[in-house]
């Protein structure tokens, strides 16, 4: 199963937030770091904020800060919330012409479902805390993909290829 964008953008999102420490950097801080667009973070963080599981302030001092709900959040949930509950394969044909004309009597779209479910199950018991834990949240802190600013290999592919 292949998670969307923006389901993997929510997680790293709040998995760099549990380990901001008091900083507390901003939607642009977080889209540049994650390398991606600022429309997609913006749309990601404001879904985030509506679960309750962040707060943004704006202004001097203002920024995003991880609730405890958030750290507490489970990623079978989070993943359910953002994927949602739909189907693996779309047999009823709304995403085609015409419905698949096996299934009525297709085992295949069952076994799916039960996959998909077995997916989410072994994801229910985690936090966002527990992604976060020791040793990845000090390695989080040391990745491009979590400090503040743009990735630095941005600025490599500005001054020429990167040579070391």
């Amino acid at each position: 199963m292949r998670l969307l964008r923006s389901t993997d953008l929510a997680l790293r999102v709040l998995m760099r937030l549990a380990v901001a420490g008091d900083t507390n950097p901003t939607t642009r801080d977080v889209a540049a770091a994650m390398d991606v667009p600022y429309t997609h973070a913006a749309k990601v963080v404001a879904e985030l904020r509506h679960m309750d599981l962040l707060t943004a302030r704006r202004g001097r001092g203002g920024g995003l800060s991880l609730t405890e709900k958030g750290r507490a959040a489970s990623v079978g949930g989070l993943v359910r919330a953002f994927e949602g509950e739909g189907d693996v394969v779309d047999c009823d044909g709304a995403a085609t012409t015409a419905p698949c004309p096996l299934r009525s009597d297709c085992r295949l779209r069952g076994a799916l479902r039960r996959a998909q479910e077995a997916f989410y199950a072994s994801l229910d018991p985690l936090t966002i805390a527990d992604l976060t834990a020791n040793p990845t949240g000090p390695l989080l802190l040391a990745s491009r993909a979590c400090a503040d600013g743009p990735p630095a290999h941005r600025a490599s592919h500005r001054s020429g290829p990167n040579t070391s």
